[in-house]
């Protein structure tokens, strides 16, 4: 158990954190993510112990690892961590790199040289590298490098594993394959996993849980489910995937969209603070188009994007412009198009599940 209580850090007058609270539990995948200079590298950094809070605690297992007044140094902290450039060095063999952490990291008895040799061979193993034990950084491709970096990492069964956005530099196919990489690595130690990503895509597929942050706060932490279904705040309802903020008025049985007074849109957990401001968010799956003059809001097609599986719409609805993601073998409408645009009938079901889960 991780437990960080009202962190914050500043760099002189700049605040990097303001009064961040959170707990992370045992063999949990927490994701991080929000925009560059939120401070997800910062937050990260502390639990790693490069650097002390300006304010607040954190403890790990029960034992204070950092105040503003003390700091535990990261070799005297179980952790592994997997950075962004790989970090490798250029004069160690593949398994040299497995074999340091063995020696050296605090967690790990010392052991005899075969019980290092098995160990090697295990973690080499686990990801797939075990018929390049002898080659040097410089003879891996992108994808070997991070595998040598995660496998450094895990040697010494860390009980937290830090990474920062540890995928940045490779491709895209090459980061779905290191999703699943770092799927299987998690469930086969059992470590705790804070994983550093400005990728939405990436947090939603692969944690258990997210905290979204936004200049230094958390602004909500939740199952990657949760986040996407049911946003706390504007920022994190447009973060996390695309999302249209309608407006219009709450009333007790649900929302009236602002140019469509014969509508009634169900309430499916949407958050006070988006009631308090009257807004309604809708993810771009969740309307439809028809022709116009049907129910629905009128609108007009300003870009139309062919996406094989799906056809992405932009619809102006009176000045504001809203995304739809409609399927591909659905109505086809085209730039110029005059449409009417309503919640999906899927949606308006939705209500019901709802209120059978609550």
């Amino acid at each position: 158990m991780i437990n960080m209580e009202g962190v914050s850090k500043k760099y002189g007058n700049f605040t990097a954190l303001y009064s961040v609270d959170l707990k992370i539990k045992k063999g949990e995948f927490i994701a991080v993510l929000g925009p560059s200079g939120c401070g997800k590298t910062t937050l990260l950094k502390l639990l790693a112990g490069f650097m002390g809070p300006t304010e607040g605690s954190i403890a790990m297992d029960g034992t204070q690892m950092a105040t503003a007044k003390k700091v535990v140094p990261p070799e005297k902290r179980n952790i592994g961590m997997v950075f962004q450039s790989f970090a490798l060095w250029p004069h160690m063999t593949v398994a040299d790199h497995v074999k340091f952490p063995l020696q050296h990291h605090p967690n790990r008895e010392k052991e005899g040289k075969a019980g290092v040799g098995l160990r090697i061979q295990e973690v080499l193993e686990l990801v797939g590298l075990e018929a390049f034990a002898k080659r040097f950084p410089s003879e891996l491709s992108g994808g070997q490098k991070q595998r040598v970096a995660l496998a450094r990492a895990i040697a010494p069964l860390p009980n937290l594993l830090l990474m920062d956005e540890p995928f940045s530099a490779l491709d895209v196919e090459l980061r779905m394959e290191m999703r699943k990489e770092i799927q299987k690595l998690h469930k086969e130690t059992g470590a705790s996993i804070v994983f550093v990503t400005h990728d939405q895509g990436e947090a939603l597929a692969i944690a258990d849980k997210i905290v979204v942050m936004n200049a230094g706060r958390i602004e909500q932490v939740a199952p990657p489910e949760v986040i996407y279904t049911r946003p706390e705040t504007p920022f994190v309802a447009t973060f996390v995937g695309k999302c249209n903020l309608v407006e219009g008025q709450w009333q007790k049985g649900g929302f009236v969209p602002a140019g469509d007074a014969k509508s009634i849109w169900p309430d499916l957990g949407v958050a006070r603070s988006f009631k308090a401001d009257g807004i309604y968010p809708v993810r771009p799956e969740q309307l439809q188009l028809s022709t116009s003059g049907k129910s629905g809001l009128q609108g007009r097609v300003s870009f139309v994007q062919y996406q094989g599986y799906e056809i992405h719409y932009t619809v102006e609805v009176d000045g504001a412009m809203w995304t739809v993601h409609e399927p591909a073998n659905a109505q086809r409408f085209h730039t110029g198009d005059a449409v009417a645009v309503c919640l999906k009938a899927g949606v308006l079901q939705e209500r019901e599940l709802d209120a059978v889960l609550k």
